[in-house]
């Protein structure tokens, strides 16, 4: 068995041809390009039974070569591809699983039977070696298609792969477990020749969702579950790739507008990287941390501008509207709502859609993958209850004065509820479950209040930057809508206040 370590990006045709030409690539390698053309076959079961268990079987052509390759139990990790392989070379083609077994690779009971061809990849690879900063990596560059039946889509992308050092169980010097930094730097110096994108995708994953004729998934991400046993840098660095995977899988269907879920989930993904960063810049601070951390900071903002509008009209204007709808002040107040819901939009997509938003993805995996620093002097669970602690005292503080006018003061109580339910779902799993629920419910239902107090504030600000002389009127009878709510809610919110004060810190 082999593992593989690579860096997959996604680049336009006419970027591929430009990047092939350029004098970079021949400056790390003074060898010829080598060419040739990849058909693989890929085999599963009539209900994907392979897809499900994180594998993928193929019989490849290279040249007049037949290779088997079985792939599964891997990861990725700020878009570093890392993966158990089996590859042999077989005589035809046709599977040969004496060969996949004697290789050590093994299939689920039940499946050999049942296996089908499912799609194919056809695509020219150009692969070069490469020398960068002290590692080996070839880079191959594939131009082709995937097809199932009768469909198909292209294949245009770069691979970027650590080559192990002969005689070691190492990739050119730097141990296997620890992946590599110099594989993100040399795709930032590959996105400043031409533009590029992180791909998280696999060509077997785009050949299984073309195959199932089914859009990619909204990811709702969730938080690794932690070991004691773990170094805290560890478990911050597993916990910083979870949030990165969780806003990498959701950004392609925002873009695509495949539906409002996958933005949603975006923002949600920041939001935990931004509480994460900040945890991880306490535990140990340096200056390539606090950029990134800044960077998350503003697209954080930038994404709260267009949720602000999202929730208004959503939320606050579709139901006053649906209640009365043959007012025509409504419509007006909304149709300029959706305008400006669209501008602010057509900002956030560009952000998502920029090469700065690239940049940050690969300066992420390379700090990520760097080798962060270990003291040993504090666990993983010292750790955890002294974030906790200091977590909760913030809630506490900023709730035991709190007046519920004073939209300040509940949105400072908000942001550190927010941040104290997303360290709890951090390290939650470091304590028993049954300590944890009723504080989570607890935290959970004054979150909510907080979450609609703050957007009806919001939605204040927001109407007066519509106020003008003929909306007055219509824009009255909605604050009177808001304030009715507003009334509701905050009576919820003292007695929230006071269970969840209730609790106890099930942590200590």
């Amino acid at each position: 068995m082999a593992i593989e370590l690579e860096l997959k990006l996604h680049i336009t045709p006419e970027n591929l041809l430009r990047l092939k030409r350029h004098p970079f690539l021949r400056s790390l390698s003074p060898g010829r390009e080598r060419t040739l053309r990849l058909y693989s076959i890929y085999y599963d079961t009539p209900d994907l039974e392979l897809r499900r268990r994180g594998m993928a079987l193929r019989l490849r052509r290279a040249g007049k070569q037949w290779l088997q390759t079985l792939k599964g139990g891997g990861q990725v990790s700020a878009g570093l591809h890392r993966r158990n392989e089996w590859e042999m070379p077989v005589p035809t083609e046709q599977l040969d699983f004496a060969a996949l077994k004697a290789g050590g690779g093994e299939l689920p009971n039940g499946v050999r039977s049942r296996l089908q061809p499912v799609f194919v990849t056809d695509f020219s690879r150009s692969a070069r070696r490469l020398n960068f900063e002290g590692a080996e990596i070839e880079l191959c560059m594939d131009s082709g298609e995937i097809r199932a039946g009768q469909s198909s889509c292209p294949i245009s992308e770069l691979e970027l792969e650590l080559q192990p050092v002969t005689g070691l169980d190492m990739y050119a010097g730097l141990p296997e477990s620890q992946g590599t930094p110099q594989l993100f730097r040399l795709a930032l110096a590959l996105l400043d020749i031409v533009p590029l994108q992180v791909e998280l995708t696999s060509k077997a994953e785009y050949g299984y969702l073309l195959y199932s004729a089914t859009k990619p998934a909204v990811s709702k991400g969730k938080f690794p579950a932690l070991k004691k046993s773990q170094p805290v840098a560890g478990a911050l660095q597993s916990l910083v790739g979870a949030c990165l995977a969780h806003v990498q899988a959701n950004v392609p269907g925002a873009l695509l507008k495949l539906d409002e879920e996958y933005l949603h989930q975006v923002r949600v993904g920041l939001r935990r990287l931004r509480v994460v960063l900040s945890i991880a810049q306490r535990f140990h601070a340096d200056a390539e941390l606090a950029v990134l951390r800044e960077q998350v900071t503003k697209l954080c903002v930038e994404l709260g501008r267009s949720r602000e509008w999202d929730v208004f009209v959503t939320q606050t204007l579709a139901p006053i509207c649906t209640r009365l709808p043959e007012h025509a002040g409504l419509r007006e107040v909304l149709s300029a709502s959706e305008r400006a819901r669209k501008h602010q939009h057509a900002g956030m997509e560009n952000s998502l859609a920029s090469q700065d938003f690239q940049r940050l993805l690969l300066r992420f995996g390379a700090w990520m993958h760097g080798g962060q620093q270990e003291d040993g002097s504090t666990t993983l669970e010292q750790f955890a209850r002294q974030t906790l602690t200091r977590r909760n005292k913030q809630v506490l503080n900023h709730g035991g004065g709190v007046v519920e006018e004073n939209a300040a003061q509940l949105h400072a109580l908000r942001i550190a509820c927010k941040k104290l339910r997303y360290s709890i779902e951090m390290f939650g799993s470091l304590f028993p479950e049954a300590k944890t629920r009723h504080y989570e419910i607890a935290l959970s239902e004054l979150q909510d209040i907080l979450g609609t107090l703050n957007d009806i504030a919001v939605a204040h600000r927001l109407l007066d930057g519509l106020d003008n002389a003929a909306r007055h009127d219509t824009l009255a009878l909605i604050r009177g809508w808001m304030e009715h709510d507003y009334a509701e809610r905050v009576a919820e919110f003292g007695k929230a206040w006071k269970r969840f004060k209730a609790q106890k810190e099930f942590w200590n």
